[in-house]
């Protein structure tokens, strides 16, 4: 049953995920969310007021089909936290190399820590998944990674996300490592261009891939390939390449989750032609759902246009959020990873030393920080990460 009364419909989930305008649906949207295409939900900074507000939407988006959507964010911490007021302020995971550097076995344990309060209060509020952990290297190029990655060393990220990992597993919700292969070479931003990496395969391979690497065979369940080209590897930018997508994540890596596109709308993926022509592309390469915001028109079309497949059930039931037992007043593990998230502030402190740039949606003018707590309006842009 619906939040307003009406009977839900019994419809299995599609391969598309797209987002809302504000803080309730409209009836458009209400509409748009039960097209057969459609699977899951995005939600960004412009659709939160407050906690019981967000609870509010997140139910009605649920109550409106059976199987419910997915509903997911981009929640890393730093720069990229969609929802502040009444949520714990994590701190941007560059903190957690920081830390590493003075006391390698508490900035692994800050990291799960980080990882189960992330996890633990999108769940109480209805979102099934965030797209974290960021497995990018800080080469000091990319403005928009920066201080989003973990380190520099492909080690230090991969034993950091491999605990935040741990962390996200243990409050019940699943991990989705990106932007596969690696966005931290690159300088350009693939939200306002197409980025190109001339490196070689091995060079890739001997760094960027290495997180992967060691994290797929601890149960990372997704993967979310860049709108980078890697021109000297294939001319398609890694999201919509057969090579990068079933050759070197399904075959070589042995990966079995769920692999998400990043956001169709963004200026990186529109060398592939139309709308529909860039989900054509993503899922013939390999994507199992496809991301697309901040463009309803253009939503509207991908629907009418597409003839999406359905997100197989497995991965349905791989992405979907545990349901929870406890609330975080009585939750002691919340408890103790509240505290050594102060003690992880106390030492390196939660303010980026380096801004790195700002990820689109994170400030309404580009190159300004968001500010801590400030609800964004309605309507205005907002992005993937």
């Amino acid at each position: 049953m619906s939040s307003n009364g009406s009977q839900a419909i019994k419809l299995p989930l599609g391969s598309v995920m797209i987002d809302v305008a504000g803080y309730a649906l409209s009836d458009e949207e209400r509409q748009r969310l039960c097209h057969p295409s459609v699977g899951a939900v995005i939600l960004f900074a412009r659709n939160f007021q407050s906690r019981l507000q967000l609870q509010a939407l997140t139910a009605e988006i649920r109550g409106l089909r059976q199987p419910a959507l997915l509903i997911a964010v981009d929640h890393e911490g730093g720069r990229v936290q969609r929802f502040r007021d009444g949520y714990t302020r994590l701190p941007a995971m560059a903190r957690l190399g920081e830390l590493w550097r003075l006391d390698p076995e508490f900035s692994n344990c800050c990291s799960e820590s980080i990882g189960y309060i992330l996890s633990r209060e999108l769940l109480q509020d209805g979102i099934d998944f965030s797209f974290a952990p960021v497995l990018d290297l800080d080469y000091g190029r990319s403005g928009v990674i920066g201080d989003r990655a973990f380190a520099a060393s492909a080690e230090v990220v991969s034993m950091l996300a491999a605990s935040l990992m741990a962390g996200m597993k243990a409050a019940g919700m699943a991990s989705v490592g990106k932007h596969f292969p690696g966005h931290g070479y690159v300088e350009a931003d693939s939200h306002h261009a197409l980025p190109v990496d001339e490196r070689r395969l091995r060079d890739l391979e001997r760094d960027d891939l290495l997180p992967y690497r060691r994290l797929i065979p601890l149960g990372l369940d997704a993967v979310m390939p860049a709108h980078v080209v890697y021109s000297r590897i294939d001319p398609q930018a890694a999201g919509f390449s057969r090579l990068w997508l079933k050759r070197e994540l399904r075959r070589k890596l042995r990966f079995d989750g769920v692999i998400f596109s990043d956001d169709l709308s963004m200026a990186g993926a529109h060398s592939a032609g139309s709308v529909v022509q860039r989900a054509q592309l993503a899922l013939a390469a390999g994507c199992d759902m496809i991301l697309l915001c901040n463009d309803p028109s253009s939503a509207q079309q991908l629907l009418d246009g597409l003839e999406a497949p359905l997100l197989k059930l497995r991965h349905v039931r791989r992405m979907r959020g545990r349901p929870l037992t406890a609330t975080l007043e009585r939750d002691g593990r919340y408890r103790a990873a509240r505290e050594n998230l102060a003690r992880l502030e106390a030492l390196v402190g939660a303010t980026p030393q380096r801004s790195g740039g700002v990820a689109v949606g994170e400030a309404e003018v580009p190159g300004e920080a968001e500010v801590p707590g400030e609800a964004e309006v309605p309507g205005k842009a907002d992005g993937a990460a």
